[in-house]
């Protein structure tokens, strides 16, 4: 296949490249600077442009089979009006000016995974939340139904279209787990807030695994959850990354401390939510870390 990546610098695009190429596939990355592109892994073709702004880098989406967006600015940072616009744009724009460099009456055989984030259902506390649930009403659900809906746009070309809600991805050297672990490896991590709180992760490898199921079954369109089956409570969560590292995990962040530090998206982190991967599930995909012991094990040890 030929696959062209927005977002390929960061931690899920990294990855993702990587195993793409190791099976044999032609990817072509946007990046922003000829630094970036020299970060990218042998056999990687890249195209220079700001994902953000129509440009000259529209004209190499023409000839791909799929296209992957990934792009996004990190929400995991305090959020001031300044930043949040620039979460919006970074992804919202960044969708609008994919779709639009899709040539007109492309057909099904062009596929566009397209990424948004299980903060479309905004918090929901215990319930279980599948594709079909309906959105929130939060800074993350509203961006969430923008970004959503640029990308929909393309069914207008014919454009074979799957939402990927990410839930929070783990894995080695980057991504949140390496901001989660780093209080424990200092013997004072511990639950934030209440802990009661859901968590909802998916293992690399198994999003990996999943954007290639994806792609193999055609006939699987519309929002599908790339979280792992097996959500759990931040308490819980503590507890596992504590055992695993050999530390202690009974201290706790207070939670009017991590507002305090957090602000706005501290909300985020407290309220949390309890998702499920009902799409992939009943099209027959099986998770490799569907439990959170077994995938931090495989990610914090050597």
């Amino acid at each position: 296949m030929r696959v062209f990546i927005t977002g390929a610098n960061g931690f899920v695009g990294t990855n993702l490249i990587r195993v793409l190429t190791e099976a044999g596939h032609s990817v072509t990355s946007l990046v922003r600077s000829a630094t970036k592109a020299g970060r990218l892994p042998a056999g990687v073709s890249p195209v220079l442009g700001e994902s953000t702004k129509p440009g000259d880098w529209q004209k190499a989406v023409a000839g791909h089979d799929v296209l992957i967006n990934l792009a996004g600015t990190s929400i995991f940072s305090p959020w001031n009006p300044a930043y949040k616009q620039l979460i919006v744009e970074s992804r919202v724009l960044t969708t609008k000016n994919l779709v639009d460099a899709i040539p007109a009456q492309s057909g099904s055989q062009v596929t566009l995974l397209s990424t948004s984030a299980v903060g479309y259902y905004g918090c929901t506390g215990d319930e279980e939340l599948n594709e079909d649930s309906p959105p929130g009403d939060d800074f993350l659900a509203a961006l969430a139904k923008a970004w959503e809906a640029e990308a929909l746009q393309a069914r207008e070309k014919g454009v074979r279209v799957v939402i990927t809600r990410f839930g929070v991805v783990l894995g080695r050297d980057g991504g949140a787990l390496a901001q989660m672990v780093r209080p424990f490896r200092f013997f004072v991590g511990g639950p934030l807030g209440s802990g009661t709180q859901w968590f909802s992760w998916i293992h690399i490898q198994d999003l990996c695994r999943a954007v290639f199921f994806l792609l193999d079954h055609p006939e699987m369109e519309g929002p599908v959850n790339l979280a792992a089956p097996g959500s759990v409570r931040n308490r819980d969560l503590a507890h596992a990354i504590g055992k695993v590292l050999h530390r202690p995990s009974f201290m706790p962040a207070p939670g009017f401390m991590l507002r305090l530090i957090l602000g706005e998206f501290a909300e985020v982190i407290l309220a949390g939510q309890r998702v499920v991967p009902r799409v992939l599930t009943e099209n027959g995909f099986s998770f490799n870390f569907p439990d959170i012991h077994a995938a931090l094990d495989n990610l914090l040890h050597d």
